[in-house]
Order: structure tokens, then sequence, then C-alpha cells
């Protein structure tokens, strides 16, 4: 049998053994959720301006980047699951949260003068930054890596790797709730190397825990 057939019929297999991974991956979906929601509420909470901020563009694009982000890592994450799953077909959603920054960094270097980039770019959390939101995602990456242990994924590694996207979408959301810096050079900088974080230590506990 080769490697493509031996992949059909594993694919059959976790069809029939796991008739119940949708409902597990949205169960996992819903506790990681709760496990951020209480990570930042004990930790961090809304900004104290969260009403005025809420009526600003760079306020509420924050929130469109990381929701399309997580959106997109879910769906791929959860195909990612499953052998066989037509994953290239997906992988280019992940791109539209990416493009989405860099259209929003394009924007911003065009309407703010040179000398105020390193200002945003800097900001004044980026540490609080990069360790907030790998400690809001580290629980709901857990979460996700055990329900995709009940599909049969053929690429652990990248499938740990989604698992971490998912958990750094989810966290991102919520930390930008918090995070004073609405700048896109921010958001695009600091953000993205937090998220890296998750995405690098799912990638590794993926090819282990995910390994079958």
């Amino acid at each position: 049998m080769d490697t493509e057939r031996f992949i059909r019929a594993l694919a059959s297999d976790a069809r029939l053994a796991s008739p119940r991974l949708p409902a597990i991956f949205a169960a996992a979906l819903t506790a990681s959720c709760v496990i951020a929601a209480l990570v930042f509420f004990s930790f961090l909470g809304p900004r104290p301006d969260m009403a005025l901020a809420a009526s600003t563009p760079r306020f509420l694009f924050k929130f469109v980047l990381t929701l399309a982000l997580a959106i997109a890592a879910i769906i791929t994450a959860f195909a990612a699951s499953c052998p066989g799953a037509p994953l290239k077909r997906l992988l280019p959603f992940l791109a539209i949260a990416p493009l989405l920054a860099l259209a929003a960094v394009a924007a911003e270097l065009v309407a703010v003068p040179p000398a105020g980039w390193a200002s945003r770019w800097i900001g004044t959390n980026a540490e609080v930054c990069l360790t907030f939101i790998p400690l809001i995602g580290i629980g709901p990456l857990a979460v996700l890596l055990l329900a995709m242990r009940q599909g049969a994924p053929t690429r652990p590694g990248m499938a740990g790797a989604l698992a971490g996207l998912v958990a750094g979408g989810i966290a991102a959301t919520f930390y930008a709730a918090h995070c004073t810096d609405d700048s896109p050079l921010f958001v695009a900088t600091w953000y993205t190397l937090a998220v890296a974080v998750l995405t690098m230590i799912g990638a590794l506990a993926g090819s282990r825990v995910l390994r079958w």
C-alpha cells in the first residue's frame, strides 16, 4: 500500500473512530476562551478608557486582526486534526491577518511623520505584551492539544503550531482590550512576536503530544 492510500485509509478510520471530534474541538475552544478570560481578568482587565477607546478605529482594528487570525487558525487547526485534510487549500486563509496588518502599517507610515514612527513602534507596553499574550494563551494551547489528540494528525508539528496560532489569536484578542498601544506598528511587531512564542511552543509540544 503506498503512502497516499495509507493516509486515505487512516482518514477513513479516524472518522469512524472519532465521530465526536467536531464536538470535542468546539468544547476545547469554549474551554480555551474561558481559561483565557480567567487569566486576563485575574491579572489585567480592560483598559480604564475602554468606552472612549472603543470609538476609535485603531482600537477596533486590533480586534479585526486578532479575530481574523484566530478564526483562520481554528479552521486550519481542526482540519489538521484529521489525516489527509486539504491543508493547502486552507493555509492561504492564515495570510489574511498578516496582509491586513501590513496594509495598516503602510497606511500609518504614510499618515505619520517619520519622526513619530519609533515612538509608535516601541510603544509603552511591549514587555507586558510579550509576557501576557503567552501567559494568557498557554492554558488554551494545552486544552487544544488534548482535543487534537482525539483526531489523528499526520503532521503533528504543524498541527501543534496551528494550535499555538489559535491560542495566540484568542490570547491576543483578550490582551487587546487591555493594551493602550493601538498603533498598527506596535501591534504588527509585538503582538506577532508574542503569538510566535505560542506557535513555537505548540510546534514543539505537538511533535511529541500529537505523535502516534
